[in-house]
């Protein structure tokens, strides 16, 4: 049997998976990743560690598994939208004022660029309209322009720049290809017509980026589901699998989960109009793809042959969400005894959590009804598209009970499915008819968020049979890279239903309100900041 592997770098690990050709997972292995963090905004990591770490992963997946390297017949690579700096030998360039050459990585929770990102935002440029409006501070472009602002004798060095998932396809196949995925959603590359706008280099003051044809950030483009290359000599040995290896042209992590869940059951290409794929990690991600090209405020894109070929994609997005639902928890004073509850018990503290709310609540999405979160605390992705936006909460008490942080925990998910629902109500103003969500992520092992999503949302949820599937829509671009099958169709092949969530029509008022107070703290924070003025 054919077997493929899906390798997947999130912000945190690198990842490995391997697959049948029916999209069973027969072995995985992680590993954690380095993040050098400082003065506060800033967040590195470094290439060299990543590929590592990524070698060993596949070696331990393939040994584990015991299937032969001759039915290994396709890989595929996803990351994080993380930017990457090479010299003209390939060798890694720092991005960092340590200018410690190991640390060439700007993740993408990187928030350095801040000038650099309103100066570009200032322009007004006509490309700014398929990124929502305004240019994200997580994106490429303005890091790039922060490197040439404050890192001129390193910016002079560098002769490549990767998305992180394009490098990875560089590291196997030595082939400088890039993936229409990394280069339309975040490089503000026009994938509907084939090209950079020279223009817009000139005018951020990036056009040395024009010279020898878009070297430096991409000269050969191609869709997802095509092919990059084979396995090199150097990289399978490294890897330990055979070089001549079928290599995927890349994506992003969070498009990946989208491509292991939209396929699901789908008959019709027409579908898709009422689905959407929600990534939940650190950050969300929702994607949402159309045979019509839609513009939403504040919502990325619409980017074409982003996702999938010939469709186009518009992704909404969440800069905090399992992060933000940790640091609460994590910060509550009844944090440790929680942690010695989840020793004694051998269970999650969430699973406590959740088993306290189920049993001492009636209905437990009125556990909080008093408890209100402004979920921005590093700033808004989608629809607001605000980076300077900060959190805030209502109805706080001197209580530091269980229950009282158990209150919390439900409060703070509400406030993220409300920012779900915020993103799915602006995508359905401008054609879409969304009432499904196919989520994969973390969220999918907690029935609590699950539940929530739901009713907050109103949509019914899908999960997924496979639950990771980050990491089998990478399997499954590595198998496409070795097929003449078509996409949809392979997609659908290799994917399958778990269950799903049903929302409850009795908590729709109730929802309704809250959502009222969600919005009004939006309004409430911008009038402080008004009174505020200037420092």
């Amino acid at each position: 049997m054919k077997c493929y592997i899906g390798i997947d770098v999130g912000t945190g690990s690198a990842r490995a998976g391997i697959f049948d050709e029916n999209g069973n997972l027969l072995f995985k292995k992680a590993k954690k990743i380095t993040t050098w963090e400082y003065e506060e905004v800033y967040r590195e990591q470094s290439s060299d560690e990543i590929w590592e770490n990524i070698c060993e992963v596949v070696r331990e997946i393939v040994a584990q598994s015991k299937v032969d390297k001759k039915d290994i017949k396709g890989i595929g690579f996803d990351a994080t939208c993380s930017l990457v700096a090479l010299d003209e030998n390939g060798d890694p360039v720092s991005l960092s004022k340590s200018l410690d050459n190991s640390r060439n990585v700007i993740l993408w929770m990187d928030h350095r660029a801040e000038k650099e990102t309103e100066f570009i935002n200032k322009t007004h440029d006509k490309i700014l309209d398929y990124v929502g409006g305004s240019i994200s501070i997580e994106m490429e472009i303005p890091k790039i322009l922060w490197v040439k602002n404050n890192l001129y004798e390193q910016y002079k060095k560098i002769s490549y720049y990767f998305d992180l998932p394009d490098f990875l396809v560089y590291k196997a196949t030595g082939e400088f290809v890039r993936s229409m995925c990394s280069l339309s959603c975040k490089w503000t590359y026009l994938s509907y017509e084939g090209k950079w706008d020279e223009g817009f280099f000139k005018k951020i003051n990036l056009d040395d980026l024009l010279d020898n044809d878009f070297q430096k950030i991409g000269s050969d483009i191609r869709k997802v589901g095509e092919k990059a290359g084979t396995l090199s000599e150097k990289a399978a040995k490294e890897l330990g699998l055979e070089a001549g290896v079928s290599v995927a042209v890349s994506m992003i992590d969070a498009h990946a989960g989208a491509v292991g869940v939209l396929g699901i059951d789908l008959e019709e290409k027409e579908q898709l109009n009422k689905r959407i794929a929600l990534i939940a990690g650190t950050s969300n991600c929702h994607m949402a793809v159309s045979q019509e090209k839609r513009f939403v405020k504040g919502v990325w894109g619409p980017y074409y042959s982003a996702l999938f070929p010939d469709v186009w994609l518009n992704e909404g997005g969440q800069s905090t969400a399992g992060a933000l639902i940790d640091y609460v928890v994590e910060n509550h004073s009844y944090y440790n005894e929680l942690k010695k509850m989840s020793l004694e018990r051998g269970e999650n503290h969430f699973e406590i959590l959740n088993d306290f709310l189920y049993e001492n609540v009636e209905v437990v999405d009125y556990a909080a009804c008093d408890l209100h979160y402004l979920p921005y605390f590093l700033g808004n992705r989608s629809p607001r598209s605000d980076h300077t936006l900060r959190g805030s909460v209502v109805g706080l008490t001197l209580d530091n009970s269980i229950s009282d942080l158990a209150k919390k925990y439900l409060a703070v998910i509400q406030s993220i499915a409300y920012g779900t629902k915020h993103i799915i109500d602006e995508l359905n103003k401008k054609g879409y008819e969304i009432d499904e969500i196919y989520l994969t992520g973390g969220a999918v092992n907690n029935k609590l968020m699950l539940e929530q999503y739901s009713n907050i949302t109103k949509c019914k949820i899908v999960v997924p049979k496979e639950k990771e599937s980050v990491l089998l829509g990478a399997a499954i671009l590595g198998a496409l890279s070795d097929s003449e099958d078509d996409f949809f169709t392979l997609m659908n092949k290799m994917s399958g239903k778990g269950f799903e969530v049903l929302p409850n029509e009795e908590t729709f008022l109730y929802h309704g309100k809250k959502y009222k107070v969600f919005e009004k703290m939006y309004e409430d924070f911008m009038g402080y900041r008004e009174i505020m003025g200037d420092k």
